[in-house]
C-alpha cells in the first residue's frame, strides 16, 4: 500500500482555503462539496473537518481572531480616547491584516454577494463583532446605549469601507479608506458638511 504523503505536508489549512476558493470560483459555492475541496488540496475530508466545521467556515474562519484583535485594540486605546476614536483606531488597525489577503478578501466578497446564505452568515458575524466591541466599550466605562450605538456605527463604517476597498482597488488601502469614512461620519453627525 502506497501512502499519500501530501496529507502530512505543512499548511493544510492554507491549502484547503486555496482549494475551496478555486472551486467556489470555478463551480459556485453551492455546487462545491467538502470532498471536492479536500481532494483538490490533496487531503482527506477528515483533515478538512479538523480545520473547518463546514464549507462556509472556509470563508468565515478568521472571525474569532478578528474579533479578538479588535476588542483588544479597543481595550488598549488610551484612556483619553473618545469611544468613537477607540473604535476607529481598532478597526483601522485591521486594515493591514486585510491588505495582506486582498485577493482572498476580494474573491470572498464576490462569493458572499452572490449567495444569500453567505450574506446571512456575514451579517451574523458583523453583529457578533458589534456586540463584542460594545462589551469592550462598556468595560471602558461607556454607558448604554452609547456603547452599542458607537459599536454599531463603527461596524457600519467598517462594512462600507470594506465594500469600497473591494470594489475599487485604486481607491487606496483599507486603513485609509476607514479613516476617511470615520471623518465623514463625524462630519455628518456634527453637521459640519
Amino acid at each position: 500500500m502506497i501512502l499519500d504523503m501530501r496529507r502530512w505536508e505543512p499548511n493544510a489549512r492554507g491549502r484547503l482555503e486555496q482549494a475551496a476558493m478555486e472551486l467556489y470560483t470555478e463551480r459556485g459555492f453551492e455546487q462545491t462539496t467538502v470532498a471536492e475541496i479536500a481532494a483538490r488540496a490533496g487531503l482527506t475530508e477528515r483533515t478538512f473537518f479538523r480545520y473547518f466545521a463546514d464549507k462556509r467556515e472556509v470563508l468565515f474562519s478568521g472571525a474569532s481572531e478578528l474579533q479578538e484583535f479588535v476588542v483588544n485594540a479597543v481595550v488598549a486605546a488610551p484612556a483619553t480616547a473618545t469611544p468613537l476614536a477607540a473604535v476607529a483606531a481598532a478597526l483601522e488597525a485591521t486594515g493591514d491584516l486585510f491588505e495582506q489577503r486582498r485577493e482572498f478578501a476580494h474573491a470572498r466578497q464576490g462569493l458572499i454577494d452572490a449567495n444569500p446564505e453567505l450574506q446571512e452568515r456575514e451579517l451574523k458575524k458583523m453583529a457578533t463583532l458589534a456586540r463584542a466591541i460594545a462589551g469592550a466599550l462598556r468595560d471602558r466605562g461607556v454607558a448604554e446605549p452609547g456603547a452599542s450605538l458607537t459599536a454599531e456605527a463603527g461596524i457600519a463604517v467598517f462594512r462600507i469601507s470594506f465594500e469600497r476597498w473591494v470594489e475599487d482597488p485604486g481607491r487606496g488601502n483599507l486603513e485609509q479608506i476607514m479613516r476617511d469614512s470615520f471623518v465623514e461620519l463625524e462630519a455628518a453627525v456634527i453637521g459640519t458638511r
